[in-house]
């Protein structure tokens, strides 16, 4: 998918050099169909590695998608040059009154906090709910996946012994959905996180379904029944090195971090790790993006909110 992201963009010339399709913003006037709109919230500290991450993963169908990135309000991010916010994030007070194809509300660093302890809890409140008839299809990931659950259907988070952190796999539940069509049987995905959601909480809700599961790292991600929230634990997206950061930040830091599991070859951090699971982690945006936001949006993106109502 040629996504519309701007000229200056850090990513833009790192996605160029990889061989990834992005369209100027010149060029995508030149065409004559209404693109996606999709919205990235990015809860992330390291923005710009997140945005590429997620820009990478949203590239690669043949559709034209204009990506607009949104800051919370209330924190203030100290990792990120306050000159790329102001170039290239956007407020919730600025679009609040628009409607969106599809939207992706990031992880973040804050598992160990309980929710209503996160500086910008009750503005992301307020964006989840504004989802409701804002936004066609939204996609939580990791704690923003924990963070919808319990906004929408009040499913507690719980703390996990020690970090889940590694490679793992998966095994596909309902192995008829269009969110895995491609997919292998068993799949592989990265989990860096301190909490969950339990499982026997995911099963006692009916408008959830359980897309695919773990033996090791548990629940792979659940849906609602009608496609309109997806909330995956894992991180399909992150780079064959995310995980070797975070290891080495850890450790450097002092924390009793494990090494992440099926990840270094033979377990050694020295050696670079073999990535398996990045054509999973396309896939899994891809058919998000194309069955879940392109074939079922309306055309006309003020029928949002009538079809929420519905």
């Amino acid at each position: 998918m040629p996504i519309r992201i701007p000229n200056s963009l850090p990513a833009t010339g790192i996605l160029e050099s990889e061989n990834i399709f992005v369209m100027t913003e010149r060029r995508a006037l030149q065409q004559d169909i209404r693109p996606l709109n999709l919205l990235i919230l990015n809860l992330m500290p390291t923005k710009i590695v997140t945005e590429t991450q997620l820009l990478r993963k949203l590239a690669n169908t043949p559709l034209q998608v204009n990506v607009q990135l949104l800051q919370t309000k209330s924190h203030a991010p100290q990792n990120t040059d306050l000159a790329h916010l102001k170039s290239f994030y956007t407020s919730f007070d600025q679009i609040k009154n628009c409607q969106y194809d599809g939207m992706i509300i990031t992880g973040a660093p804050v598992e160990n906090l309980d929710f209503e302890q996160v500086e910008y809890w009750e503005e992301l409140c307020r964006i989840m709910e504004w989802t409701r008839t804002h936004v066609h299809s939204t996609f939580h990931i990791c704690w923003g996946a924990q963070a919808g659950l319990c906004y929408h259907y009040g499913i507690p988070k719980r703390t996990l012994p020690r970090k889940l952190f590694g490679v793992y796999e998966h095994t596909i539940i309902r192995k008829r959905s269009p969110l895995f069509r491609g997919f292998d049987d068993r799949f592989f995905a990265p989990h860096s996180r301190y909490s969950e959601a339990a499982l026997d909480d995911l099963r006692a809700t009916p408008q959830l379904e359980l897309l695919a599961l773990s033996q090791e790292a548990g629940v792979f991600g659940v849906k609602s029944a009608d496609n309109r929230q997806f909330f995956i634990f894992a991180h399909p997206e992150y780079d064959d090195d995310t995980l070797a950061q975070e290891y080495f930040r850890d450790v450097e830091q002092g924390l009793d971090t494990d090494l992440p599991a099926h990840y270094f070859p033979d377990n050694n951090p020295s050696r670079s790790p073999v990535v398996n699971w990045r054509s999973a982690g396309q896939l899994l945006y891809t058919n998000w993006l194309n069955y879940y936001v392109y074939q079922t949006t309306p055309y006309d993106l003020n029928e949002i909110s009538a079809h929420a109502a519905n």
